[in-house]
């Protein structure tokens, strides 16, 4: 009999390829996916920190089980990853029925520690050295690094991929609790990452995202005085066969370099969008903040890549309701999006996080209606940005990796259905096409526009001639679908 696991996972990228880790891991065990909690032997949250409101849903899923737990007392139950990091103590106080808690740096001990935790029914805690806890040498080292086995079932798609290049950060932002959760930003040797990459593109992979805290700072030292720098990573996985896209997530302002964006400019499989966060558009806001760069650097930069990149897609996130941000502040923050022309930006309400340098220094000042309200004000101004970008297409024939049915496609049974996908420049495209389309690149002539999507007509294909639409059209359940256009790393 097959040993059940049910994994769930909250919040950026990085976390959903640290749970495609965590599973090919057991999978070596014999453990199968269930898509439901109270069928699995082990029950795995993968969680986030960054804000309030992935952690209170995380300990909602667990009180839900704590009856489960007292019938099924043999079952183990995990909490793993940013907030396991974090809260460790917390959550033994809010959820003693859990079994595990094990941070970041240890997902690889993870198949281990459930055979202790069955053995011994004693619970396991695996936890990274927090900063102040030991040299930089140390702490760099307890957040572990471990040889990625990689789980097909568990990715956005079977044809795209996420490979980290990048660990921890350094940045110190004061809203931010990634550097504790986290760790000192450390790089992959780039040989580790192309082997990855080639083997990921066997494995039927077309499109590769790089992922780190501040994805544009990778650079590895060789100790010969050499040193890779990510625009030679992308350059070195360029020629690999089957790969046809390479995007990177999150870059940081101040690291956006000539070179980067030459290779992006330069090299056809480079997709031609960058997502960079600036915050907020005021100074004394930034500097509260310690984003290390002014108004006035974010604006050259954007003009550099625009630039030096004609017509890349470039997308922002943006903080309202900073401690301390005036009325004042936040119309600099509405005149820099009005300006600025990002494709599209995800903005968020602050909300203050234990642990930040921001909760022990500043209160949390802005009260939540006039945040809500500022939320509203900035999306509506960027959502208008959006649909004039979107327009701009209209006309256009854009090549698209389609990822599979739209949402309204997904409750289409016959005939032609909604698909979606992706341009070259990160837009999400909308069209009527054969399901076999799914997984392929094609043309598609966009005729109409909306601020998130772009609708249009896939160019006939051989494919799309042939279809006789006989037999009815039915979806396999996909755990990673509602992840396929997830929120950035933060």
């Amino acid at each position: 009999m097959s040993k059940k696991l049910y994994i769930e996972t909250v919040g950026c990228q990085m976390n959903v390829l640290d749970s495609e880790l965590v599973v090919g891991g057991l999978r070596r065990d014999g453990y199968e996916l269930t898509h439901e909690a109270v069928d699995a032997d082990v029950i795995l949250f993968n969680t986030c920190s960054v804000r309030e409101h992935a952690e209170e849903k995380i300990y909602s899923a667990l009180g839900r089980l704590v009856g489960h737990k007292k019938s099924h007392p043999d079952k183990v139950i995990g909490v793993i990853g940013c907030m396991a990091q974090k809260d460790q103590e917390l959550i033994r106080r809010r959820a003693p029925h859990v079994d595990m808690v094990v941070g970041t740096g240890q997902l690889g001990q993870i198949p281990s520690l459930v055979k202790v935790v069955q053995e011994t029914r004693q619970p396991q805690y695996a936890l990274s050295l927090g900063r102040a806890e030991a040299g930089k040498k140390d702490v760099e080292a307890s957040f572990e690094s471990y040889d990625p086995v990689r789980d097909p079932s568990m990715r956005p798609t079977s044809f795209q991929a996420f490979v980290r290049i990048q660990i921890g950060c350094d940045k110190f932002c004061t809203y931010c609790v990634v550097p504790s959760t986290r760790g000192p930003e450390q790089s992959r040797h780039p040989n580790q990452i192309w082997g990855e990459v080639k083997q990921l593109a066997d494995e039927g992979c077309k499109e590769i995202t790089l992922l780190g805290q501040t994805v544009n700072s990778y650079e590895f030292e060789h100790g010969d005085g050499r040193r890779t720098r990510l625009s030679d990573l992308i350059a070195g996985m360029h020629e690999v066969p089957g790969i046809e896209r390479i995007k990177f997530v999150t870059n940081y302002p101040k690291d956006m370099t000539d070179d980067l964006l030459d290779a992006v400019r330069e090299l056809p499989k480079a997709v031609k969008y960058l997502h960079v966060p600036v915050q907020s558009g005021c100074n004394e806001v930034l500097k509260r903040m310690k984003r290390m760069y002014s108004v006035e650097f974010y604006r050259e930069m954007l003009q550099r890549c625009r630039e030096k990149v004609p017509g890349v897609a470039i997308s922002s996130d943006f903080i309202v309701g900073f401690c301390g941000e005036t009325e004042e502040a936040f119309q600099k923050t509405c005149d820099l999006v009005r300006e600025s022309r990002f494709k599209n930006s995800f903005i968020f309400k602050y909300s203050k996080r234990p642990g930040t340098k921001a909760d022990d220094l500043y209160p949390d000042d802005i009260p939540e209606e006039v945040k809500k309200r500022r939320n509203n004000d900035l999306l509506a101004i960027q959502n208008a940005n959006s649909l004039a970008d979107h327009k701009s297409k209209v006309g256009e024939t854009v090549s698209v990796l389609v990822e599979g049915p739209s949402k309204l496609g997904m409750k289409q049974t016959s005939g032609p259905i909604q698909l979606a996908g992706r341009s070259m420049t990160d837009h999400i495209v909308v069209f009527d096409g054969n399901p076999r389309l799914i997984g392929q690149t094609i043309d598609v002539r966009v005729h109409e526009a909306s601020p998130f999507t772009l609708y249009g007509q896939a160019v006939t294909t051989d494919l799309q001639k042939t279809e006789t639409w006989s037999e009815p059209v039915s979806y396999p359940k996909d755990p990673a679908n509602d992840r396929r256009l997830g929120l950035p790393l933060v």
